[in-house]
């Protein structure tokens, strides 16, 4: 099992990027001590994206969800009051999963389509409604006069609104992760850890 965990420091001051780092290297502590192997990605100094892997993980994942507080001093105003600094902890997602095209998993059917073009467009079956199965995707292609040429571009629309497709959902997980940065709520933790 893999979880992505996000930690975020959403709109908090600097002191809140650092208190990411800091909970960053607790959780990686905590995961080795469980014996869960973990693995950074998209780290920037707002937030940090940890990999947890093996059995465990999800258990770990959801210790650390929520909001977390890093209680300490500032080290860039040292006389400043405040001293909990809040950040966002939350599952995440990072790659969609992408449509495998097959030309076998196509139905293509032949049929007819009325209007202009005569005689020969009503009577012969040069059109073509194409199927992608395990998506449902269906397109119906009868600009040209040839059966094969219709074909052709029925599979060409049809990998091309796959595409599409993968590309949306892969732009959704993007502003889903962006969406974890306005979701901290300042105040009552589920964990508050220390220097």
């Amino acid at each position: 099992m893999t979880v992505y965990l996000m930690l975020s420091a959403g709109r908090g001051p600097r002191e809140c990027e650092w208190a990411v780092a800091e909970l960053a290297k607790r959780l990686e502590r905590d995961a080795a001590h469980r014996n869960i192997p973990t693995k950074r990605h998209e780290s920037t100094p707002r937030s940090v994206v940890v990999e947890l892997q093996g059995p465990g993980a999800e258990a770990c994942a959801k210790a650390w969800t929520g909001t977390l507080c890093w209680q300490a001093n500032s080290p860039y105003r040292p006389n400043h009051g405040r001293k909990n600094w809040y950040v966002i902890a939350r599952p995440c997602t990072l790659d969609a999963p992408r449509t495998e095209f097959r030309e076998s998993d196509v139905d293509i059917v032949p049929c007819r389509t009325g209007g202009p073009g005569g005689q020969r467009r009503n009577k012969v079956s040069t059109a073509v409604r194409a199927t992608h199965r395990p998506t449902g995707l269906v397109v119906v292609v009868d600009t040209e006069r040839h059966f094969g040429l219709n074909r052709g571009l029925a599979l060409r629309q049809l990998r091309e609104r796959l595409e599409r497709g993968d590309q949306d959902a892969a732009n959704a997980l993007v502003t889903a992760r962006w969406q974890i940065h306005d979701e901290i709520i300042r105040g009552d933790p589920i964990r508050t850890e220390r220097p």
